[in-house]
């Protein structure tokens, strides 16, 4: 059996490990379709920029679900609504198999190093399976509970990110407007209480750090697009469990709003510049 095989097309989120075998490099063959993997796989692993992309994926006319065998681990690594998963995870479950939701945090760093986090929400007697796959890819595999926690964590998470990120690009446009090296204050920052991921590992201000998008005029990264849509989850679940996220919903009206300005294909550190152009606020 081939260690792996790799699906083409629009659904190209879609990855298999056999049982015992990590992917061996070169050794990935094409299938046309998910359910195609699901016909030859019994652990599949799927992330999908979105929940019609993850329903289509698994209940579509090609999907995982026409052909899933019995006794399948199924792990979504997309981040969607917790909701969606809950359903996925019922239909899967018709059919004999066992899904669980594994939505994963730390950039494209964090991803070639093998150093990510996933959120794993599931049948917890299942998690040692899952944590065995992801273990390939991830330094930290948490298990939240049932289905549905997993994306729950994740958009707590991209929330914080995102609101931490324009703190960050606030305080390093407002320190370089008063006259200050943005490098010194990324430096004081960095060793004082305003500390954290956007500032230290991910800050936004072009030359300060090596090797982030604000590096490379925010190409690659995460895009704002998706933040956008990860900030929206985070309101629909505030509203349907009437939980006050003001700031969330002002993070979540600006990355909309850069996204209709010409920064949605941006990684979304480029608020920063966003920020530096947008002088009528």
């Amino acid at each position: 059996m081939a260690a792996s095989l790799r699906l083409l097309g629009a659904a190209s989120g879609l990855r298999y490990w056999s049982r015992r075998l990590r992917p061996a490099a070169g050794s990935f063959a094409a299938v046309s379709s998910p359910a195609d993997v699901a016909e030859k796989a019994d652990r599949i692993i799927t992330m999908l920029p979105t929940s019609i992309n993850a329903i289509e994926a698994y209940s579509g006319a090609n999907g995982i679900l026409k052909k899933v065998k019995k006794g399948s681990l199924l792990i979504d690594s997309s981040t969607i609504d917790p909701a969606v998963s809950k359903e996925l995870a019922k239909e899967v479950e018709k059919m004999g198999a066992v899904f669980m939701d594994a939505p994963v945090s730390g950039g494209v760093g964090a991803a070639r190093s093998g150093n990510l986090t996933f959120m794993v929400g599931g049948v917890e007697d299942e998690f040692a399976a899952a944590q065995e796959l992801l273990g390939c890819m991830g330094s930290n595999v948490v298990y939240c509970g049932a289905v549905g926690t997993g994306q729950a964590a994740k958009i707590c998470n991209n929330m914080l990110l995102a609101i931490s990120m324009i703190g960050t690009a606030e305080a390093m446009n407002l320190g370089i407007r008063l006259g200050l090296d943005p490098k010194l204050l990324a430096k004081i920052l960095n060793m004082s209480s305003g500390r954290c991921w956007s500032s230290d590992t991910y800050n936004p201000v072009p030359g300060v750090m090596d090797g982030v998008p604000s590096a490379n005029n925010y190409q690659g990264g995460f895009g704002t697009t998706l933040m956008a849509k990860d900030l929206g989850l985070a309101q629909d679940s505030a509203t349907s469990t009437k939980s006050p996220i003001l700031l969330g919903s002002l993070a979540h009206q600006i990355y909309r709003m850069m996204c209709a300005k010409g920064y949605s294909k941006k990684d979304f550190s480029s608020v920063f510049q966003f920020l530096r152009e947008e002088e009528t606020f």
